[in-house]
């Protein structure tokens, strides 16, 4: 019999049913220009497989999920397998398997948030849009997420709508953000700018500015009191040995 053993016995990636994403779902709204734009992102780094963070959220940004097809074609764009494409995707809790909601809201329920209240905040959020921690409401206008760790334990509780900061949550000030949000009124982070949604977000963390990068302010006072203390002592940094401080 003429051939090896790989032509005969082609492998193929097989990672359908494995915990992944959704594959009873095939639709996608990735178009040419979205397959320009993840070529466009690939061509920014001296490996382009270095790319695949940023080009799924890309695809988070069009399709509000990692799809079937994202997972197709961003493997065939950086060179890799969809399972290895697919390695990375569920490797990281900011990508979705499913329908991730217009509007994603993380609650922190670590250590400091939850001392002070995340876990009752998470709690509040999912009564009052009717859903469990990991879920997205029947009309796609919410998904909720237990996030860990927002790194801003100075605003603590915090919670994220659309990846942007809403500090010293209280079940009153949840209330009104998510009201306000259903009723499409302007809703601003409390260090960033007016929120739009979570897709608009992803297509930012994807690499595409929207040009809002200095709409609100970028720092709390908790977070430059230190710094304000020690301008005001005249405090320095030790000198490093042998050198200037840089």
């Amino acid at each position: 019999m003429s051939g090896t053993s790989e032509d005969r016995h082609p492998f193929v990636s097989d990672y359908a049913g494995t915990g992944g994403i959704d594959e009873s779902d095939q639709s996608t709204h990735i178009t040419e220009t979205t397959l320009a734009e993840m070529r466009e992102l690939a061509a920014r780094y001296p490996q382009p497989r270095s790319a695949l963070v940023p080009m799924l959220h890309l695809v988070q940004s069009v399709d509000g999920r990692v799809s079937p097809a994202g997972v197709r074609a961003c493997a065939d764009i950086v060179g890799l397998t969809p399972a290895q494409v697919l390695g990375v995707a569920t490797f990281y809790s900011m990508f979705k398997r499913r329908p991730a909601g217009v509007h994603h809201i993380g609650v922190c329920t670590t250590a400091l948030c939850a001392v002070m209240g995340g876990d009752l905040i998470l709690d509040h959020v999912c009564h009052k849009l009717g859903v469990d921690e990991g879920e997205t409401t029947p009309d796609g206008q919410f998904s909720v997420e237990a996030v860990e760790c927002n790194a801003a334990c100075d605003y603590a509780p915090v919670m994220m709508v659309d990846w942007e900061f809403m500090d010293n949550m209280t079940p009153e000030k949840a209330d009104k953000i998510l009201d306000d949000l259903a009723a499409d009124r302007p809703v601003n982070a409390d260090r960033g700018a007016v929120i739009t949604s979570w897709r608009n977000s992803e297509r930012v963390l994807a690499g595409f500015s929207d040009g809002r990068a200095d709409e609100g302010p970028p720092a709390g006072e908790a977070s430059v009191i230190g710094l304000r203390v020690a301008k005001w002592h005249g405090w320095q940094a030790p000198m490093p040995k042998g050198g200037a401080a840089k």
